[in-house]
């Protein structure tokens, strides 16, 4: 995947960088503890793990570092199989997100990875944008509902990643974010570009609904029912009909 990204040399593994990454980065960056003493942690997120927010200037970033899911979680909370720098989860997604992003797509701007090896193994973490103001979609339907027109830009919005052929590897309702009247998709894991076919398209939206249905099942009064779901896919398949 061609972008604009360079490739920096550390003690341990690389540091992925894009034109706008600060040249003064190091790999202490990507560490919780680095931006603590500089008390320059402005809040956080706690899901299965915590991810950070940071202010660097006059700019908000979010630290992710990369967890092991599933099955392999058993063997190790966060090392994976080192086959290439390139092929690490953190550059990948630097780099998915980086063509997204210049793409004008509504992603978070990208910032930098860092990737550090140890034998054949490797830890990764990210730095990207925080997006000004938003919350996700769970957050907002656990207090006020979303109108027809919303429902149907969101549809409309998703349509779109998916016609330049976007696929989005975990696409739920925590993944989407709303600010002001903009939706925008986060988290690209694993995420990747392909050759747009329907197929793929209804399992990403499969996904999603199923996403709904379980958060409505953790929480009975989150504003979403059918015809949010109806509303939604109207918007969608007026960009790209599945039919």
């Amino acid at each position: 995947m061609r972008f604009p990204m360079q490739l920096i040399k550390t003690a341990n593994g690389c540091i992925a960088t894009t034109k706008t990454t600060p040249s003064d980065i190091t790999p202490e960056w990507f560490r919780e503890s680095f931006w603590r003493q500089r008390q320059a942690i402005t809040g956080s997120s706690t899901g299965r793990y915590i991810t950070w927010f940071v202010q660097y200037d006059q700019q908000q970033w979010v630290l992710r570092h990369y967890w092991r899911g599933g099955l392999m979680e058993k063997f190790s909370k966060d090392a994976y199989l080192f086959t290439g720098s390139n092929r690490t989860r953190a550059v990948a997604e630097l780099a998915l997100l980086e063509k997204l992003y210049l793409q004008g797509l509504p992603v978070p701007r990208p910032v930098a990875a860092n990737v550090e090896r140890f034998g054949l193994w490797y830890r990764a973490d990210i730095l990207i944008e925080r997006i000004a103001g938003a919350q996700d979609l769970v957050a907002i339907l656990a207090n006020t509902p979303m109108s027809d027109t919303q429902w149907q830009q969101l549809g409309a919005q998703i349509a779109e990643f998916h016609r330049c052929g976007v696929y989005h590897a975990d696409l739920n309702a925590k993944n989407i974010l709303l600010s002001g009247n903009q939706f925008y998709l986060i988290d690209f894991d694993r995420g990747s570009e392909k050759i747009p076919l329907k197929i793929w398209q209804q399992a990403n939206l499969d996904r999603l609904l199923r996403s709904f249905n379980k958060e409505q099942g953790k929480q009975p009064a989150l504003a979403f029912n059918a015809q949010c779901w109806q509303w939604l896919m109207a918007g969608y398949n007026r960009v790209n009909p599945l039919a």
